[in-house]
């Protein structure tokens, strides 16, 4: 049986400008999705589109524990730990 995994990830439209904090079992499909405007929401509202950073979880209540934790950070947090694992910034996307 194959394990499954589990990832926090962080969508921005542009450095210091808006974030969106999600968790998904399906990283590379549920970015697809934000990517190409799939469901209405906060996401497709505000443009965000971008992978700057994601954490993978072997235990969904981890990643869901890590994922209330990081949208309660402020700003400044959260740019912090995107910069730890994406300096650039780049898109992270056509990497997984």
């Amino acid at each position: 049986m194959e394990r499954k995994n589990f990832c926090v990830y962080i969508l921005a439209k542009g450095r210091n400008q808006t974030f969106y904090v999600g968790v998904t079992s399906d990283l590379k499909k549920r970015i697809w999705q934000h990517k190409n405007e799939i469901a209405d929401g906060f996401t497709k509202e505000y443009g965000l589109k971008t992978l700057v950073y994601y954490e993978v979880f072997d235990d969904v209540e981890q990643a869901i524990l890590r994922e209330k934790r990081l949208k309660k950070w402020n700003r400044t947090w959260k740019m912090r730990v995107v910069e730890e694992m994406n300096p650039d910034w780049k898109d992270l996307y056509d990497d997984l």
